[in-house]
């Protein structure tokens, strides 16, 4: 875990210096391809502003913008899935308080939602740290990383937006 961890502050240390290089980065071919996607197709939208990203920035194919293009998606990505936990833990707590309150006899959703997304963190960082030891130390490590972490989140932000959702 803790390499994990020291592997994510690295990339994303090298991916801030991609501030100084100005990237053109926009959200807008993601959201568009989930607005067109069914509910089993939105993985295939994963990627697709950095893949803009990528095509639009001078030195789209170099590492540096490579991992700069595919942190900002994973920040997207990161932004929708703190919402979507925020809105699922207040639903169940919520539902918790009143299935306590009437006596229910229903397992607590709130600490078990808890207890997955704090797993998932730590599946996460295993995950994304394996793709990073498959590049032997090599430049590519930083990208496939940043790859991976926007993937990973990606993926569990549809988790939690399903579950949301269904809830509404």
């Amino acid at each position: 875990m803790k390499s994990a961890i020291c592997s994510i502050v690295i990339v994303m240390a090298w991916v801030g210096g991609v501030a100084a290089q100005d990237v053109s980065y926009s959200d807008e071919a993601t959201q568009s391809c989930l607005a067109d996607a069914s509910d089993d197709a939105r993985l295939a939208c994963v990627g697709e502003s950095a893949n803009a990203c990528m095509a639009d920035t001078e030195g789209g194919s170099t590492t540096v913008v490579m991992g700069g293009c595919l942190d900002r998606e994973r920040q997207f990505w990161d932004d929708r899935l703190n919402t979507a936990y925020s809105d699922l833990m207040a639903m169940y707590t919520s539902a918790d308080a009143e299935a306590e309150a009437e006596s229910w006899n229903s397992p607590a959703q709130a600490p078990a939602l808890k207890a997955m997304q704090r797993a998932w963190i730590g599946y996460r960082d295993a995950r994304c740290d394996f793709e990073r030891a498959k590049w032997g130390g090599g430049t590519g490590g930083s990208p496939a990383t940043a790859q991976c972490l926007m993937r990973v989140t990606a993926e569990q932000t549809l988790v939690l937006i399903d579950g949301r959702d269904g809830l509404q």
